[in-house]
């Protein structure tokens, strides 16, 4: 039951019990979802109206079309007068809270006005459920569905787990929002259509599926989306999938459009039309495939279970690290924070909780130094976060690991019995959901902008990294970043300054456009980042230059040696030690020259990089 305070006011606070079997409470009043044993008995989609009302009826319309498809019976309520809802399910049988858990990150993603807290904390979280009161007043009022199939329970463990399956696949091909970046152009055929190069296959299993899919009853541009990445993939060209638009029941989104509930034909032309529909998404959907090196994990069993084992490890690294703001509110604090996400991240994609990371790939994609990388990793290690498994060598960087407990290796081996079986997909899924994530952030923050030395500071950037198109109120960003409320609405107010995010009657939001590169014009920092990554890339040649030199020191002479490859020569066969800038210089007792090896890197074999890299290193070196 909802607590009350001295004045008699409601408060959004449960911590009065009364048993199932008394009379209704007045006061508002929720049910916990699971057993006393930590297994779910009942699911609740709870979704926010706080920012948006029509954004909660969006998402519930979307899970209630994804339940529809699976055939899950549920019930659907207007929770309060705020215009929430909420979507029931119950269940015949109990139902581990780890696979619950997932189902919720992964509806998250595609619906984000979902409230993990109830599907994520089998101890204590409970919803409102239909006719119990809400503070604000009214009740909570069914608007689908039968309490029949609340009182008489009939999906079973088995049919949930194929529900997040089914979820999995979508979030694992979801499609994305930013503007895709190329790192090289692909062709475009007579029609001015792209594709990508290569004998035509067949489509892949998750695609095919997709491509008879009834998308109707569901959400049909996901639909479409799984089967366009599909098609890209397997080189298909854009009149193939056109061929089959009229017919295809997965290809309904080209169609036809959603209206007020129902689906209608869409024009014969202008931008909303099926042709300018399937144009745009088939130009977007081969530049996702061409811009992404995906691991699906199709041919490798394995794959799935270690995604998830290094999913959910990142995650609890990244929830320890939420849970201790206070760490990172210190003056290092910020740096440091940058670089354990980086970690994270690092970790995420290379599907192991150890990677070889050298300071200066850390500094980079943290935005900051590498002096103040490296003494950032050494606080880490020091207080337990990470530690080194393997020092420098050579050629070859430190090797760190986020795990430095062997934690992952302990809860991979006790977290499932045989009764709760792992979700097809939902651990490859959920690395997709954590990529996503830290990828946005450490960009959001790794900007001119929010440099130091005359730009906003890297506090700055952790803080517009954690501000999102849903308002946010101060008190909840001062607790993300471990601030004081003082520290935080000033840094606010200069974001908002500048223009990069804005305050509503709800908190804090970030500015639909992106007005960080004007931010560091303004400030006179536009650049710094770019001349710091050829800084770093000038000194990595110098350093592999003199790896090179070294190796030819050290390898045996041949009979006729004869002349060594000049900057910018290959050889048919190189020999150990062979550089494309040739022989290092040397001074005239034989020792070393790294100055005139710095000169000639950035005046040497021509191309059209260094050319670059000369034009931009005019004031850098």
């Amino acid at each position: 039951m909802a607590a009350v305070d001295a004045y008699g006011a409601t408060l959004n606070l449960y911590t009065g019990h009364t048993p199932t079997s008394a009379p209704a409470p007045e006061q508002p009043w929720a049910v916990y979802l699971t057993d006393q044993q930590g297994r779910f008995r009942l699911v609740a989609f709870d979704l926010d109206a706080k920012s948006d009302p029509t954004a909660a009826a969006r998402d519930a319309e979307t899970i209630v079309g994804l339940l529809e498809a699976a055939r899950l019976p549920h019930v659907v309520c207007e929770s309060g007068p705020g215009g929430g809802r909420h979507v029931w399910l119950a269940l015949s049988e109990g139902v581990a809270a780890e696979t619950v858990a997932a189902m919720g990150r992964l509806a998250k993603t595609l619906c984000p006005t979902l409230d993990l807290a109830p599907l994520s904390n089998p101890a204590t979280g409970c919803v409102r459920p239909p006719g119990a009161p809400h503070r604000h007043g009214g009740t909570s009022t069914v608007l689908a569905g039968s309490l029949e199939t609340l009182a008489e329970p009939t999906v079973t463990a088995e049919q949930l787990t194929a529900f997040v399956a089914t979820l999995a696949r979508l979030v694992d091909h979801h499609e994305p929002v930013d503007e895709i970046e190329l790192h090289q152009p692909v062709p475009v055929d007579a029609h001015g259509h792209v594709y990508l190069p290569g004998p035509k296959r067949g489509l892949p299993a998750a695609s095919a599926a997709a491509l008879a899919e009834d998308a109707a009853s569901g959400d049909a541009s996901a639909v479409l989306w799984r089967v366009l990445i599909g098609a890209a993939a397997a080189r298909w060209h854009h009149e193939d999938v056109a061929a089959l638009a009229a017919t295809a029941p997965g290809l309904e989104h080209v169609r036809t459009r959603r209206d007020r509930g129902r689906r209608a034909p869409r024009p014969t032309r202008g931008p909303d039309s099926g042709a300018a529909v399937l144009r745009r998404q088939w130009h977007k959907a081969v530049r996702y495939v061409a811009a992404t090196t995906r691991t699906t994990g199709h041919d490798d069993p394995t794959f799935d279970a270690r995604a998830g084992a290094v999913a959910a490890h990142v995650r609890d690294v990244q929830t320890r690290a939420d849970t201790s703001p206070g760490r990172w509110a210190t003056r290092s604090g910020p740096n440091d924070r940058r670089v354990l996400d980086v970690l994270c991240l690092l970790a995420a994609q290379a599907l192991t909780v150890e990677v070889e990371a050298d300071i200066r790939r850390l500094a980079l994609l943290a935005g900051i130094g590498r002096e103040t990388a490296r003494t950032a990793l050494l606080r880490l290690a020091d207080e337990g976060w990470i530690s080194q498994t393997r020092g420098p060598d050579g050629p070859h960087a430190a090797h760190w690991t986020i795990d430095p407990h062997h934690e992952i290796h302990r809860t991979t081996a006790t977290s499932r019995s045989q009764a709760d079986p792992r979700p097809e997909g939902a651990g490859a899924a959920q690395r997709t959901t954590l990529l996503t994530e830290l990828v946005a952030r450490t960009r959001a923050a790794a900007h001119d902008a929010f440099t130091t030395a005359g730009g906003l500071g890297h506090y700055a950037g952790n803080l517009y990294a954690r501000t999102t198109d849903e308002p946010l109120t101060l008190e909840r960003l001062a607790t993300s970043t471990g601030s004081t409320m003082s520290r935080t609405s000033n840094t606010l107010e200069r974001l908002a300054a500048f223009r990069l995010v804005t305050h509503t009657p709800g908190g804090w939001i970030r500015c639909d456009r992106d007005r960080r590169d004007t931010a560091a014009r303004h400030l006179g920092t536009h650049g710094r980042l770019r001349q710091r990554a050829i800084r770093y890339r000038i000194e990595r040649e110098l350093w592999a230059w003199w790896q090179a030199e070294q190796a030819w020191m050290r390898a045996p002479r041949r009979p006729s040696p004869g002349r060594r490859p000049g900057p910018g020569q290959l050889a048919l066969l190189p020999a150990d030690g062979t550089n494309i800038y040739g022989a290092h210089p040397r001074r005239p007792d034989g020792r070393a020259d790294y100055a005139a090896a710095r000169r000639q890197l950035l005046v040497g074999p021509t191309s059209s990089d260094q050319a670059t890299t000369r034009t931009s290193l005019a004031g850098v070196a």
